[in-house]
């Protein structure tokens, strides 16, 4: 699934397997983030293109987590820029990314755990409900129609998702696996540009990490949202990603198609341990 493809002109490249991947849509220059005297992320600079699946991958402490939230404005560089859309974001927070299109999950599932799939994934369209307050304390008029509109939507993600036979239970009786689901779903549903998944597949048996798969190709082919996520089995991000940028104690040692990042001495050095 690497892009090295056909080119159709200077930003459009052609998978293997037909799928369209645009320009640049985010650019992260230069961060450097530190917590005191303690460096966690050095001068890493690396861009996702619109429509593309991009791995981001390392050993633990490497730095991953916290690039995903500076991407997504909960935490704030000391040093550098980020792009998205062509428009640079200074120290923007989570809402207004969210706002901007960049929706994400969790290393830990964070759900609201005494409601159920379905008001979980509702609380997920949040942000594109626009009628009064006022309308919708009464549930009545332009909130009514609004809310029935706002549940179609939920209605097709929880299809699309396969998760309807657990639409009304709690989340928090839910077995692992499908918490995870259901958190995909969430995020999906704020219609994001950028989808930022923090170990997706953690946790999971052979089985729930071969639907998990499966559904983020199927998120990235169907509904054309780039995706950017974080995973530590090999074997799902070189069958998954079309590029792969790889962080080692803070620091940037590897970019590129997955074979290319596969075959690298410093990243094969990092997952051995070899000592820095």
């Amino acid at each position: 699934m690497s892009v090295d493809a056909t080119t159709t002109d200077s930003e459009v490249t052609i998978t293997p397997d037909g799928r369209r991947i645009g320009g640049v849509l985010m650019d992260i220059r230069n961060i450097t983030l530190r917590f005191g005297g303690v460096t966690a992320i050095s001068n890493i600079s690396f861009d996702i293109r619109e429509g593309e699946i991009r791995a981001i991958i390392g050993p633990n402490g490497a730095g991953k987590t916290s690039m995903l939230n500076v991407i997504n404005g909960f935490y704030h560089p000391q040093e550098g820029e980020i792009w998205f859309r062509g428009v640079k974001r200074d120290n923007i927070k989570p809402w207004e990314a969210a706002e901007a299109g960049i929706a994400r999950t969790f290393q830990n599932v964070a759900l609201f755990a005494g409601m159920t799939t379905l008001d979980n994934i509702m609380a997920g369209r949040q942000l594109k409900m626009k009628v009064p307050f006022f309308w919708q304390l009464w549930r009545h008029g332009p909130a009514l129609r609004e809310e029935v509109e706002h549940r179609r939507r939920v209605e097709e993600i929880i299809d699309f998702l396969e998760i309807q036979h657990i639409r009304k239970t709690p989340v928090g009786s839910l077995p692992y696996g499908l918490q995870k689901r259901v958190e995909l779903a969430r995020a999906l549903a704020a219609e994001p540009d950028l989808l930022l998944l923090d170990e997706p597949m953690a946790g999971m048996n052979v089985e729930e990490k071969e639907d998990m798969c499966r559904f983020i190709l199927d998120v990235n082919d169907q509904f054309g949202t780039t995706i950017a996520l974080i995973e530590h089995d090999m074997g799902v991000v070189m069958d998954l990603a079309d590029r792969v940028v790889v962080l080692d104690y803070g620091r940037k040692i590897a970019d590129g198609p997955p074979d290319e990042v596969r075959n690298n001495q410093d990243v094969i050095d990092a997952y051995l341990g070899v000592p820095h």
